[in-house]
Formats: C-alpha cells, structure tokens, sequence
C-alpha cells in the first residue's frame, strides 16, 4: 500500500503531489512577517495534526531541511469542520533564485514544487496586479492562467479576494482551487500561489463582516494569509461584533494578524510598498493614521514606492464614485514620491495622469465620504518620450474576475473625471509591471493577452 501511494505522488501533475485527502489545501508560498529580509512563508491546510511533517528547500540540486518544525494552527469555527494551518519559514534563501521545495509527511514526500525568491535591488523583475477576484467565474479563471503565463517574480491582489464575506467557505471554492490549480487551464485555474508569492490589501469583502454571530467563518483572511505584521493598531480598525465567546476564539486563532494585518509594508526588489485598509471603517482624516503613513514611507530609500488599497480616491465609473476618503492622504504620497498606488474596488481598469490634489474644506467621513479639492494634472506626461511624471499615478485594477462595472462609459469620455487618461471596462484584465532599474513599464493585458494600455515612467 506505501509502495502505491508513492506512485501516485510521483505521477500526479508531474511533481509529488499527493492524493487531495491528506491536504484541506495544498501548499502556497506568502510572504510572512519578514517585511525586508529574503525568507519566505509556506503554507498548507490539513484536516487533522497526526503526523510528522517536514519542509526541505533545494537551490543547488541538494535539499535541506528547514531549520524548524512546521507549526500548527487550529482552525476551531462554529459550522465549519477542525481543521490546522501549517505554516514553515523559508529561510536563507538567495535573493533572486528559483528555489525546489517538498513536503513530506511521516517520511513520505506528498507535494512538491519550485518557488521564486524576492528579487534582489539591483535586478530586473515582473510582478502582476488584478482585484476583486474571487467569484468563481471564467474570467477569474482566465486572468489567473494569465498571471501565470506572464511569470512575475510576485502577485499582488488589491482586495476582495473572495466575495462576499470573506468566509472560510467561500476561500473552499473562490481561491484556492483557482490559484492552487494542478495545471493551467481556462477551465480551471492555475498552479500560482504554490510557485509565485501572492500579496494583498484587505478590501470590503474581505474583513468588513465583522458579525461573528451571523458569519461565524468570516475574517478568513486572519486565518490563512500570512503577511509583515508592521503595521498600526487603532480601535477603528479593531471592531468587532458578536458574543463574547465568539470574539474570544477569533483573536485566539488570529492571534497578531488582527488588526495588524490590515495595514502593513515591505520591500521587493528596489521597491517599497505600503499596504492600506481602505474600508468605511477607516478616519482617514485621523492624525495617528496619517503620520503611520508619512513616517512608513518617510523610512524608505527604495527607487521605486508603491501603494496599494482597495478603494479608489480617485475614480471616473459611476459605480462607487462617492468613496473619496482616501483622497485625503494625497499630500503625503505626493510629499513622499510615490510612484504609483493601485486600488480595486471598482470592477474595470482606469488610469489618471499624473496628478497631485489638494484637500479643501472641512470633512466628517461618517456622514460624506466625498472629498473636495483641487488638482493639478501632468498632461504632458505621456509615458512614451516624456517619462518622468510630475505626480503620482493612480491605477485602479479591479477587473480581475467580478462582474465589470459601467462599460457603457467605455467609449463615453465625456463621462470620465478630468484626471483620467485612459477607461476600459468592457474586458476582464491586469496590470503587469516589468521593473529594471530606474525603468518601469506598465502594461495592461486583457483575459486574453491582449496589451490595452502601456507605459514607461522612468526615473532621474
């Protein structure tokens, strides 16, 4: 019976690979609470905690074992069946490699797999980023075979990962099996959270059900990402309802994830980036929160800054157009240069020229999240001979496999807010960003491959 078993991991999806009844999930690298250095975060879901399990990494041809034990977390949620999250650190990998791993367990090699290490400052990578995501359609399917395809050292989710509460079921059939797919197909998904580190903001479908006594599995997100815990905590971001008891289990399974993991940073390759909670939740006027922010990327001598939250300051589709909030932090990343900042939120893709924007009047985000202001636009920044933006650029990337918003304002301009340059909502699409140095090209691909929108920002 072993001697067969060990054939069925041999043969399955070429790699060892073992039936689906020993793993809930299937191994996927994050990138753990290591904001600079060059380790790495496996993961795995297992119904039960029998057994010895071990990781060993190869970079040479030669594996070794993991200095420490995998550890476990229990997963103990009303209406959902026990089971543990596995987690084992990745260290001492070398900048820039492509590493093999495996994972056995009692001595029997049942996964394995190869992996992409953080690149390195002074060389060239890729990375993609799409949004609201996770709603088990064909597109998502596609965008994540694309993503795939396009081979980035790095993936980076601008929220609604799973729709639509963020729950321990909805990861079951919205995430992983299309992320941690055997084989690339349109059909199905992709092998790309196993090989490819995938990154996010929280958007509202992700942590904004806070009702433990109605959604008893929300806040999954606390449960199985793993991500620098360098963040702030505020009582805003902190909320939760439901009886004492329920609270009491999710912040022992959460443990520091919460609220931490809700805005963080950390660096890849020469970049910076600086991840945000966005949700109604959020007093972006709070002045806590806004020297967090200032002081993060005061910090940082990366060539590149990047940032990233689900909902968009700035934003021409009809659907969501009120949700300014985040305008009010403009000022810093234009005082901090930041290069770009991603968001979702909105289901299509929209590009600004590169703008800054200043805040006016007196503001109560609990009762308008409009915000007033002013801007000033780079027009002749056209990111093909004139490549140095006077700005940030602000991107929303939101067409990642969610039913697409206001594609009649496609081919309407005259729609569109003054700060954008480019609309396109008719097709599923991501952003892939290819970074070389002091040279940045963005491009944007639809499901099918297509380049709908490009260009090059160089720096000094």
């Amino acid at each position: 019976m072993k001697a067969l078993f060990c054939a069925l991991c041999a043969i399955l999806a070429g790699c060892a690979v073992a039936p689906h009844s020993i793993f809930v999930e299937k191994p996927y690298l994050q990138l753990g609470d290591n904001p600079k250095a060059s380790a790495l975060k496996l993961l795995w879901q297992a119904a039960t905690n029998d057994g010895q399990w071990t990781v060993e990494v190869a970079e040479d041809g030669q594996f070794r074992k993991i200095a420490q034990s995998p550890a476990a977390l229990p997963i103990r949620v009303k209406s959902t069946p026990m089971h543990f999250v596995y987690s084992a650190t990745l260290a001492g990998l070398k900048l820039g490699s492509t590493f093999a791993y495996r994972v056995s367990l009692n001595g029997t090699v049942v996964f394995e797999a190869t992996g992409k290490a953080r690149p390195s400052a002074d060389a060239p990578y890729k990375f993609v980023v799409f949004g609201d995501s996770g709603s088990d359609t064909p597109a998502q399917k596609e965008i994540a075979v694309l993503a795939h395809k396009l081979d980035p050292s790095m993936v980076f989710v601008t929220g609604d990962i799973v729709y639509t509460r963020g729950l321990i079921s909805e990861y079951r059939t919205k995430h992983f099996p299309i992320y941690n797919a055997d084989t690339a197909s349109p059909n199905v998904g992709a092998p790309l959270t196993r090989s490819t580190v995938m990154i996010a903001a929280p958007g509202n479908h992700d942590v904004a059900s806070r009702d433990l006594n109605k959604y008893p599995d929300a806040l999954a997100y606390f449960y199985y990402w793993s991500m620098p815990l360098n963040g702030i905590d505020l009582p805003m971001f902190s909320k939760l309802e439901g009886d004492a008891d329920r609270i009491r289990d999710f912040t022992t399974i959460a443990g520091a994830n919460f609220p931490r993991m809700l805005n963080y940073s950390f660096e890849w390759g020469n970049s910076h980036w600086l991840v945000l909670d966005s949700n109604n939740y959020v007093d972006w006027s709070n002045t806590e929160f806004q020297k967090w922010i200032a002081d993060d990327l005061a910090a940082s001598n990366a060539m590149w800054k990047f940032v990233s939250f689900h909902h968009p300051g700035f934003n021409s589709s009809k659907a969501h157009f009120k949700d300014q909030q985040a305008r009010l932090v403009a000022p810093i990343f234009e005082k901090y240069e930041v290069d770009v900042v991603f968001n979702g939120h909105v289901h299509n893709y929209q590009r600004t020229y590169p703008m800054r924007f200043e805040p006016s009047g007196t503001f109560d985000l609990a009762k308008s999240k409009e915000v007033d202001g002013t801007w000033k636009l780079d027009r002749a920044f056209d990111g093909v001979s004139k490549t140095k933006p006077e700005g940030v650029i602000y991107l929303v990337t939101g067409a990642g496999g969610n039913k697409l918003y206001n594609p009649e304002q496609d081919d309407d301009p005259q729609s569109w807010q003054d700060f954008t340059v480019k609309f396109v909502s008719k097709i599923h699409s991501l952003t892939g960003v290819e970074v070389t140095g002091k040279r940045a090209v963005f491009k944007q691909y639809d499901k099918n491959g297509a380049v709908i929108d490009q260009f090059l920002v160089t720096k000094p």
